[in-house]
């Protein structure tokens, strides 16, 4: 059995359980409101993989939800659904792959910069390629309901949450842990901080891939514009530093916090909503810089 942390792959399945029971049983807002819990958390822990890992803050993940979600919007009707979605994600793991080298050459702010960039060149290369094919967006009919997306999504996030739990436990994660703490050390003693850079980078590409597709069938409406927004990256990031990337535990968390605040305060007050999301990461920088993981980790060492 998968341990990291403590915490057993028993306790995954379990939470995975739960969701699908609140989603499916509590009627279709909630179901809703389950999908995108289960979609933040699949973001955030693929996320993790790579930025949580090694150090390298990422403001590029959109790149691989857009990727996949226009993959799958443009073979819509033309390949099975069981296909296309594991072909989105190959096709932003494949892309994550080719940039890579390039893009891990710069370090620190550096790094941040250009993956926000990237994100925005590979966006406004869509757009140009979508007009020109004369298609400012595109209708998804027949696409399928929120509840068999739900079965989806939740098999995602729970993918993901694994995936990050093995490579905790796992020669390649020590590694990446090796290039967080000290990347000139790590090459000096002989580690492959290339290849492993690499490799995780294509790898936390794959599941925000078919996540995209996914959501782009959830809106039944594709439209490049809305599926790079900045703000995926943004919100990823968020959910990380609230919950702890450090941590497989923190993504759960923090999308459980983001999640619930928004239901509470958006929609009824969206500017105390902003605010206090303000408050939180600021509060959480200063004094959590560990998240919400790190919290639980100090009451159970005071026990």
């Amino acid at each position: 059995m998968i341990r990291a942390h403590g915490l057993p792959l028993a306790a995954i399945l379990a939470g995975a359980a739960a969701l699908m029971v609140f989603g499916l049983g509590s009627g279709s807002y909630w179901t809703i409101v389950a999908l995108n819990l289960a979609m933040w958390i699949a973001l955030t822990q693929s996320w993790s993989l790579f930025s949580g890992t090694t150090g390298y803050i990422s403001l590029g993940h959109v790149v691989a939800y857009g990727i996949g979600a226009y993959v799958v919007a443009f073979s819509f009707k033309i390949v099975p659904l069981w296909l296309s979605i594991p072909l989105a994600g190959v096709a932003a793991g494949l892309f994550a792959l080719m940039v890579a080298l390039p893009v891990l050459r710069v370090r620190g702010p550096y790094f941040v910069i250009l993956t926000f960039g990237l994100a925005e060149l590979v966006k406004y290369i869509l757009l140009n390629v979508e007009t020109g094919l004369g298609k400012s967006s595109r209708l998804l009919f027949g696409a399928p309901k929120p509840d068999t997306l739900l079965w989806i999504m939740v098999g995602l996030a729970v993918a993901a949450t694994v995936a990050l739990y093995a490579v905790h436990r796992s020669r390649f994660g020590r590694g990446l842990d090796a290039i967080r703490e000290d990347e000139t050390a790590a090459e000096t003693i002989g580690i492959p901080v290339v290849r492993l850079k690499v490799l995780a980078y294509a790898a936390s590409a794959v599941i925000p891939g078919m996540v995209g597709g996914v959501m782009a069938l959830r809106s039944t409406y594709f439209e490049v514009l809305q599926v790079f927004n900045p703000t995926i990256s943004f919100t990823i990031v968020t959910i990380a530093i609230i919950g702890g990337a450090g941590d497989a535990r923190g993504p759960i968390l923090g999308a459980l916090f983001l999640v619930g605040l928004s239901e509470v305060l958006q929609n009824a007050s969206p500017q105390i909503y902003l605010i206090l999301l303000g408050l939180c990461l600021i509060g959480c920088v200063l004094f959590l810089p560990k998240g919400l993981v790190g919290l639980l980790h100090r009451k159970g060492g005071a026990r």
